[in-house]
């Protein structure tokens, strides 16, 4: 393609990897003939990564991929691009560009610059709802302001739902309108400074088996009980709108999860402070203790603590951690070693495959008790009562922890009773101090 060509229409593929359901990619081919995706490997988020095998740029590399080859079999390519965005466009003259909405605050403000940049060239700029059901200011109080508690927010998105926010938007009709050009160069992935690795990602396929029986079993690790779509949902390679429909179909708990994801992203999009501060900001006065040799322990499944370390270790190995013992463990590095949340977030930032900003940090403050809607400061998750409850035979503790009943495994980093006693007198003194300063 030329850098000028007033009669292409670019449609700018981000977190929504996928040729069905795609609303901006519906609407750039309803709308427009030679539409030409482009694939952007954005340099501002990539240079930040330490790992040259990055789990999630292979699994993106990997999508694009799959995305290049199926649009050539229709004619057409995928363009791909490596370096900052807005030089990307800055070069670029065409006849109007799709996308479809990002919620992040380093997206947002990326989107506003490449808004202003093109609105300048007269370049229609285009984007959509796509990756949420309900966005941005959708669902609100009566008052008009944005919920903080997710039961009745939860309440409103139930009500405000009907089966036309399930209906897929069909475009395989459409498809003629892409560009019809010759294949163009497959960037490699050392181009962009990244090598390839073995990794085993999760299947797209929705299992309504597990989902059905998802409320008996999410809590137990040792169970396949989630149906580990989140990555596909964080990289759009399948639609919100299929996960609401099976939802709908086979498990009100799991739709509920569904709208947990959604309450976050309005969160960060209503109070963005949340990527550096606690949504409750008194919690930012908080005494964290912030010992590294014990983060360090906590990082590499050596606190002699067999949940906590399970989880650290299946993160560490494989990009993912059971959702019950993200809370474990991240209770355990908050409440039990008193190290900012900060530290535990960023880590799993790092390692998670399926890292979403806005349920990464609603989590984590979640289980600080420093977030909106949060554990209350005093629930402090027991390891061994949770282990009793939901790994009682230890066959999850034994999958990657072997060693925990050997002399070689450590001994407990610090004892349950004191760690528990002494955060409740630290999150006690810092309401007390609070209080004092009010009245």
């Amino acid at each position: 393609m030329n850098q000028t060509d007033r009669d292409t229409v670019i449609f700018w593929f981000r977190r929504d990897l996928r040729l069905h359901d795609n609303i901006g990619l519906y609407h750039a081919l309803k709308e427009n003939n030679n539409v030409l995706p482009v694939f952007i490997f954005d340099k501002e988020i990539l240079d930040e990564l330490e790992d040259e095998q990055d789990m999630r740029v292979n699994f993106i590399y990997k999508q694009v991929i799959h995305l290049k080859e199926a649009l050539e079999n229709l004619g057409s390519s995928l363009l791909m691009y490596h370096g900052n965005p807005i030089k990307f466009f800055e070069a670029l003259e065409v006849a109007g560009v799709y996308t479809n909405h990002d919620y992040e605050p380093y997206a947002i403000k990326r989107d506003n610059q490449i808004q202003a940049l093109l609105n300048e060239k007269n370049i229609p700029f285009k984007t959509y709802k796509d990756q949420v059901i309900f966005e941005k200011n959708e669902i609100l109080k009566e008052d008009g302001e944005p919920y903080t508690v997710f039961t009745p927010y939860s309440r409103k998105w139930l009500k405000k739902l009907d089966s036309s926010h399930q209906e897929p938007y069909l475009i395989q009709s459409f498809y003629r309108n892409f560009k019809k050009i010759q294949p163009v160069r497959t960037l490699s992935l050392s181009e962009i400074g990244f090598k390839a690795g073995q990794y085993d990602y999760p299947s797209k396929q929705i299992s309504g088996k597990i989902i059905e029986q998802y409320e008996t079993n999410r809590d137990f690790p040792a169970l396949q009980g989630t149906s580990r779509l989140s990555v596909h949902l964080r990289f759009g390679t399948i639609s919100i709108r299929e996960a609401v429909k099976e939802a709908r179909k086979y498990s009100q708990k799991w739709l509920s999860e569904l709208i947990w994801r959604e309450f976050y992203m309005m969160i960060l999009w209503h109070f963005p402070k949340v990527v550096t501060s606690s949504f409750n900001s008194k919690y930012d006065q908080l005494e964290w203790r912030n010992n590294e040799k014990e983060f360090e322990a906590w990082c590499n499944g050596m606190t002699g603590y067999p949940i906590v370390d399970a989880g650290m270790r299946e993160l560490n190995a494989t990009g993912f951690m059971h959702n019950r013992v993200r809370m474990i463990t991240a209770s355990f590095l908050t409440k039990h070693l008193l190290i900012d949340w900060r530290w535990g977030e960023a880590y799993f930032a790092k390692k998670l495959l399926d890292f979403e900003l806005s349920s990464n940090n609603g989590g984590w403050q979640w289980a600080a008790g420093c977030g909106c809607d949060a554990a209350p400061y005093f629930r402090i998750f027991n390891p061994y009562i949770q282990t009793q409850k939901f790994d009682p035979k230890s066959k999850y503790i034994k999958k990657w922890v072997p060693e925990f009943q050997e002399i070689q495994y450590p001994p407990p980093i610090v004892d349950h009773q004191f760690a528990r006693n002494r955060a409740l007198e630290t999150f006690d003194a810092l309401r007390k101090e609070k209080n004092t300063v009010t009245t």
